[in-house]
């Protein structure tokens, strides 16, 4: 029998009988990782109860096959079903952040990786790392003229020598329109610093597309702007496996190399400061 999950967050005051045991649970093996070039240290935290977490949501989004939390009535929102993942657009990335708050309650944060069937923002979900209606605003124009000139592309009558032309200005303005959405990500840690995408990245060969979308950006930025304590984090794949053949569907993965532990250095800052806090 499957078990209903509770997704109601303790709130600060929670009675002493639900709160986290002062020690700290045992790091495991998949882990969010990342260098500081602040403080010139690494930082990680590991899986803990997180991975019971995740498996409590794994059977919610089998049994109700939706990531609708919340339903205002017993009729699900049907643009938040999980069926797609299983289909052309294959996978996803999801995560769970165990958290305390200050006075000791348990909070379970949850993430998907970029948006969920075109929507970046899902109550009971963490948020991107930027004001939507900002991005929105910046996007929408610019990506009109990128698939116009697409088209202009694929005219019978464009000329190679055009075709050219077109795909070089197309590469220059999506260049460019990258470098803009970037600059509207804001990263912080828990040191109460708060960082562009920009300064916060340490990878050598520029800032790939989709950095700071993933679960364990979203989720330890959340936790950061709540004042709350991570304990564990842990993520998994739901649907089919990516094109790619290295995810599949129910499997654990630490966060990526490329684009998350560039930028997790810095956002783990602080953390050990506040572990070594709850143990005294």
């Amino acid at each position: 029998m499957i078990r209903r999950l509770n997704f109601n967050e303790p709130a600060p005051g929670t009675p002493s009988d639900t709160r986290s045991r002062k020690l700290l649970p045992k790091l495991q093996q998949h882990i969010s990782q990342g260098y500081c070039q602040k403080c010139g240290r690494d930082h990680s935290l590991g899986m803990a109860e997180a991975e019971k977490h995740c498996y409590e949501l794994m059977e919610h989004l089998e049994e109700h096959r939706t990531i609708d939390l919340f339903p205002a009535t017993a009729a699900r929102d049907p643009q938040l079903s999980t069926d797609f993942l299983f289909g052309e657009a294959r996978g996803k990335m999801f995560g769970i952040l165990t958290c305390r708050t200050r006075e000791g309650a348990p909070v379970n944060l949850r993430a998907f990786s970029g948006q969920f069937n075109g929507r970046w923002q899902v109550p009971g979900w963490a948020p991107p790392l930027f004001n939507v209606e900002d991005m929105e605003l910046l996007t929408a124009d610019v990506e009109k003229t990128i698939k116009r000139m697409g088209r202009e592309i694929l005219h019978p009558d464009c000329s190679r020598q055009q075709q050219q032309d077109v795909r070089r200005q197309r590469r220059e303005l999506s260049r460019e329109l990258m470098k803009e959405i970037h600059s509207l990500y804001r990263l912080f840690n828990f040191r109460g610093k708060e960082e562009t995408i920009f300064t916060a990245y340490i990878g050598q060969n520029g800032i790939p597309n989709g950095t700071g979308d993933c679960c364990a950006p979203k989720l330890f930025s959340l936790a950061a702007r709540k004042n709350l304590i991570p304990l564990g984090i842990a993520e998994f794949y739901w649907g089919r496996e990516n094109s790619s053949k290295t995810r599949y569907h129910g499997r654990f993965y630490p966060s990526c190399l490329e684009k998350c532990q560039p930028i997790l250095g810095f956002m783990l800052c602080g953390l050990e400061e506040l572990h070594a806090a709850i143990n005294r």
